[in-house]
């Protein structure tokens, strides 16, 4: 159980992603914005994960129910929300890496781009994760990881375009 909760399982690399993306583009779009206020900076990175998480839930339920023909009951929805935790257990170690920084433990500038390196090296191993899962070929692995790191930024650039 508490492999599965660290590592995660096949079910769970797609929310691992997602939850890993929301959190960069909110350090990558609010870095500047906020370097002087990290603690506000880390409380919408993960208020952003947390809101994110419950819309998704949300979502999942209302699709199951119309699916199942009927409305879910607490006990489906709990299920739905287990399954979908990986979105923010994600943004843990990012917003764990960015409250050091608040604290004071190192500067504003090494606590982002801490916590931004730490959100790559997630992707990274989710890629890896995804390959190892799938039985990829090294060659197939590489091309897999470098396809997962590259959209994953793309994205996150894409939103920092936007939001500037």
């Amino acid at each position: 159980m508490i492999k599965r909760f660290i590592l995660g399982s096949r079910e769970t690399v797609a929310g691992t992603v997602y939850g890993t993306i929301v959190v960069l583009a909110v350090l990558a779009a609010g870095a500047d914005k906020y370097k002087t206020h990290l603690w506000r900076l880390d409380a919408i990175a993960a208020t952003g994960a947390v809101v994110l998480w419950l819309a998704h839930v949300y979502s999942h339920a209302l699709g199951e129910s119309l699916s199942e023909g009927h409305r879910l009951d607490a006990r489906e929805v709990a299920g739905i929300a287990r399954r979908e935790y990986a979105v923010v257990l994600a943004a843990v170690p990012p917003v764990v890496v960015l409250g050091l920084g608040a604290a004071g433990l190192f500067s504003a500038s090494a606590a982002i781009w801490a916590a931004f390196g730490v959100g790559v090296v997630t992707l990274g191993a989710q890629g890896v994760r995804y390959a190892r899962l799938e039985e990829l070929s090294l060659g197939a692995s590489i091309v897999s990881v470098t396809f997962n790191l590259a959209l994953g930024l793309s994205l996150v650039a894409a939103e920092v375009v936007v939001s500037h």
